[in-house]
């Protein structure tokens, strides 16, 4: 059970600005597909399928979030390009969006980024802008290159437009597959999360939606206990798009609405990405395979339930 703490009365976005997200980029993204995997399931006592958000262009969900905020920005504001720093999905997300929308794209990524990832951005003419590997200099630097340009930042995950575009996966989820029981979500900043929470609890709301978390960085999880956003104490995790803390607006959202935030070890995590390859024939990065790990090792939360692990990305260098 969670704490008592201050409860927020209001949320960044809401359902109708996640469907009218929708609607804007439904010609940018692909509905991705929910499967089921009955050799998935047949040891752990619950049905699981999986939303393949490593379908997505890209081969990760962040094209959704991307594609609606750089299609909201006005012309005059869009002139003057877009600038982030990310790990790396959210990095080729925006450099796509932006080469769609024919605007210059800013990249700030950690010097410990994935080389696929890397690859990506630059596949969309873009020259990542290298920093250190902790939070702080990611949006140091990224601060920097916006006063410099005059870019508009499109963060990760703390930004109101990319919270509503990932919102999209929860409400495809629930179209595609109506008998969900419960979706396991993986959370890094929380974008992804947010946004699926306030989809899928706007539009049915007895669906429980758990959070899954490296052990290594379990930040959201002590942040649920403490009620304030704790911050990232590891950054070595191999489930490398979950390594940063929440935002300010994804934070509310998550403490308010999830069901509960678990953790799964870093052999979890490796075993569930070789699960997936083997009887899924999926190609899942570590973050990705996160929430099929946290079903693994919690098999008691799950038991006989219609359960939906969001394989958010597919980007690993081996």
């Amino acid at each position: 059970m969670k704490p008592t703490h201050p409860v927020w009365t209001s949320f960044c976005t809401t359902m109708p600005e996640i469907e009218a997200a929708a609607a804007r980029i439904r010609s940018l993204i692909v509905a991705t597909p929910t499967i089921p995997f009955a050799a998935l399931s047949h040891d752990m006592d619950c049905s699981i399928a999986i939303k393949c958000e490593n379908f997505q262009h890209g081969f990760a969900f962040k094209a959704r979030g991307a594609c609606n905020a750089v299609f909201s920005l006005t012309d005059e504001v869009a002139a003057r390009g877009v600038v982030t720093h990310s790990s790396g999905n959210h990095a080729a997300a925006l450099a796509r969006a932006a080469k769609l929308r024919g605007i210059k794209a800013h990249i700030v990524m950690p010097k410990n980024s994935a080389k696929i990832k890397l690859a990506a951005v630059r596949s969309f003419g873009v020259e990542p802008v290298i920093c250190e590997s902790t939070p702080a200099a990611r949006e140091a630097m990224a601060n920097e290159v916006m006063q410099a340009t005059g870019a508009t930042l499109i963060h990760p995950f703390n930004d109101a437009l990319v919270i509503a575009g990932q919102g999209t996966v929860g409400l495809e989820i629930l179209r595609q597959y109506p008998d969900v029981e419960t979706i396991v979500v993986p959370v890094g900043g929380g974008g992804l999360l947010a946004g699926t929470l306030i989809a899928v609890k706007s539009l049915k709301p007895s669906v429980r939606v758990i959070a899954a978390e490296p052990e290594w960085a379990n930040d959201a999880f002590r942040s649920l206990q403490s009620g304030q956003i704790e911050p990232v104490l590891r950054t070595d995790s191999i489930a490398d798009g979950l390594r940063t803390p929440l935002g300010s607006l994804t934070f509310p959202i998550i403490f308010q609405l999830v069901d509960e935030i678990l953790c799964a070890s870093e052999t979890s995590i490796v075993e569930s990405v070789q699960h997936l390859a083997m009887h899924a024939k999926m190609i899942a990065e570590p973050s990705g395979a996160v929430p099929l790990a946290v079903v693994h090792q919690h098999r008691d939360r799950f038991a006989n339930q219609r359960v939906v692990c969001v394989v958010s990305g597919g980007n690993r260098d081996n």
